[in-house]
């Protein structure tokens, strides 16, 4: 199971990280699968409250080591493939527009995109 979750802000605070790590551990929160978390080396996601947030819901974090991209290669793909499918040749008149967009692209790729590699 792959299970991505979004929140949108226009500032980078702790807030929206928080509010989407809770979304990822609800969904999540009933699989028998070993749960993984990806990230890359942001400051939000090296902080304590995150940190033991995923640490106190039995959550592995996976970050990226600095410069290293095939470390984090799940998220790095997913982002690849949101930028080509609904960024690029895109304009988007507002914030909402965008934040929507984005919201229901996770949506299908959640739950109807085909995510088999050959």
């Amino acid at each position: 199971m792959c299970t991505t979750v979004n929140e949108i802000s226009k500032q980078p605070t702790l807030e929206p990280i928080l509010k989407a790590l809770n979304k990822a551990i609800e969904i999540t929160n009933k699989t028998k699968e070993k749960r993984i978390f990806h990230s890359d080396q942001g400051w939000a996601y090296q902080i304590d409250q995150y940190t033991s947030k995923l640490e106190s819901n039995d959550i592995t974090q996976s970050m990226s080591r600095k410069g290293n991209c095939l470390d984090n290669s799940p998220m790095e793909n997913f982002f690849g493939i949101l930028k080509q499918e609904i960024y690029y040749g895109n304009k988007f008149y507002s914030y909402e527009h965008l934040k929507q967009t984005i919201e229901d692209f996770i949506k299908y790729y959640n739950e109807e995109r085909i995510k088999e590699k050959l």
